[in-house]
């Protein structure tokens, strides 16, 4: 308990807003690469399915809509889904683009500015099956896709993802192996990285042609890296490798035109400038250790600190200092940034409300610097499908009951609210939802 208010605010007209992402929520996403992966025995925990997901192409995205603008959001990001547009290779479906525009519509009338992601892990079958990624006309595919969604929805939307964490699709798809299309293959992945920054570069190119006001960004996955022992030099190499794969490789050669790994150094010079701002998604922190028992990860060991404050399922560690560490690594770009994901685990909301308390500081005290962060956007508004992990895992501000879609009011929500409306964080909030940071948040 303290006995003096303080408080610490945002600049008027900051973004608060929750993230979402089309498979995850839509339901009954048929066309696409993670319908068939979610068919496969042994691909997703517990062999769960996505199914009617948050039913949002049933329209229940009207009822969520209403849940974020009602608890004091003024924005929402969300993503379209290529295999709706595009269902077929050289086909393409105007009442699917005609669903998304309600959708926007729908923001809009809410007073929700949105921010549309163009791709978030998924790939329509035809695309899959012709080599997804790995083919060098994918730029391409991905390119037509865009200019027809965005000559579509222009009228709604002006501020655009390119990519969703193109860095955790590699590693994900090319290296664990657990998102489709399941291959451990360094030399893929790395081919895969030069197509989507090729991707990349050809959508920020068509989307600035249809909309000369846009603004076009990537949204990295940041991973905070420190070496397990500092004076060990194999620790600090390992920490170095993934910092430039992990963290560096896509922003740096869409800044400069140059993919730069330690595995290949590729000129890709339609690429350079096409950031008009930079989405940082932060969840956690690592200790990094070299390792040789770990040969299929490369020698490389990552791990939480002892005694972290984790999520029930030991997914993330709550490592607040992390944020603004993201946030001042991003300032390299010298671009506008936005907290384009940020969030936790945890299905009973005990750790949620001080998760959100301590990062949504972190982010203040880099605005408190004049660094250019212009929003932050939690993941998610609700419960969703969290790929291979199935409806194990629960993001969401508000619960879900997968089987009769009821949305269940979470301590999470008035904890984001009370920030919302108050554009900052009191000591009043922190000790009415999180009390036991109070002293971290606002040191006497």
């Amino acid at each position: 308990m303290i006995d003096y208010f303080a408080s610490y605010h945002f600049p008027k007209g900051f973004l608060w807003g929750t993230a979402t992402a089309a498979h995850q929520v839509e339901g009954n996403n048929i066309n696409n690469d993670w319908h068939r992966w979610e068919s496969e025995p042994g691909r997703i925990i517990n062999g769960d399915k996505s199914s009617l997901a948050c039913d949002w192409w049933g329209g229940r995205w009207k009822e969520d809509f209403d849940r974020a603008v009602e608890t004091g959001q003024n924005a929402h990001r969300m993503s379209i889904e290529w295999s709706r547009i595009q269902p077929e290779q050289g086909r393409w479906d105007e009442d699917a683009l005609d669903h998304y525009r309600e959708m926007l519509r729908g923001l809009y009338d809410r007073g929700l500015s949105p921010i549309i992601t163009l791709h978030h892990f998924t790939n329509p079958l035809w695309m899959a099956d012709q080599g997804g990624w790995e083919s060098p006309e994918a730029p391409v595919w991905f390119g037509a896709f865009v200019r027809k969604t965005v000559e579509a929805l222009k009228e709604y939307c002006s501020t655009w993802v390119t990519l969703n964490e193109p860095n955790g699709y590699v590693i994900s798809s090319y290296i664990w192996g657990v998102f489709p299309p399941g291959k451990k293959e360094i030399n893929l992945a790395i081919k895969v990285m030069a197509n989507m920054i090729k991707g990349h570069a050809v959508a920020y190119h068509v989307i600035h042609e249809v909309q000369k006001e846009a603004r076009v960004g990537l949204s990295i996955y940041y991973r905070k890296l420190q070496p397990a022992r500092r004076w060990f030099p194999p620790d600090r190499i390992v920490v170095g490798i993934q910092e430039k794969v992990v963290n560096d490789a896509f922003p740096v050669a869409a800044q400069s035109g140059l993919l730069d790994t330690p595995f290949l150094r590729l000129r890709i010079p339609e690429a350079v400038g096409t950031q008009d701002f930079l989405g940082v998604n932060y969840y956690s922190a690592d200790l990094v250790a070299f390792d040789l028992s770990k040969k299929d990860n490369l020698c490389m060991h990552n791990y939480y600190p002892a005694k972290a404050d984790l999520s029930l399922s030991g997914f993330i560690a709550n490592i607040p200092s992390g944020m603004y560490e993201a946030l001042k690594w991003g300032l390299k770009f010298r671009l506008p940034m936005i907290v384009t994901e940020n969030g936790v685990d945890d299905h009973l909301d005990t750790l949620r409300p001080r998760y959100i308390l301590q990062h949504v500081h972190q982010v203040w005290r880099a605005v408190n610097f004049n660094w250019p962060v212009k929003g932050y956007f939690h993941w998610s508004l609700v419960d969703n499908f969290e790929w291979e992990r199935g409806w194990t895992q629960r993001f969401g501000l508000w619960g879900l009951d997968v089987d009769t879609q009821q949305r269940i009011r979470r301590k999470s929500v008035d904890v984001y609210e009370a920030i919302c409306r108050e554009n900052g964080i009191t000591t009043e909030m922190v000790e009415k939802f999180a009390p036991e940071v109070t002293g971290k948040i606002f040191a006497a």
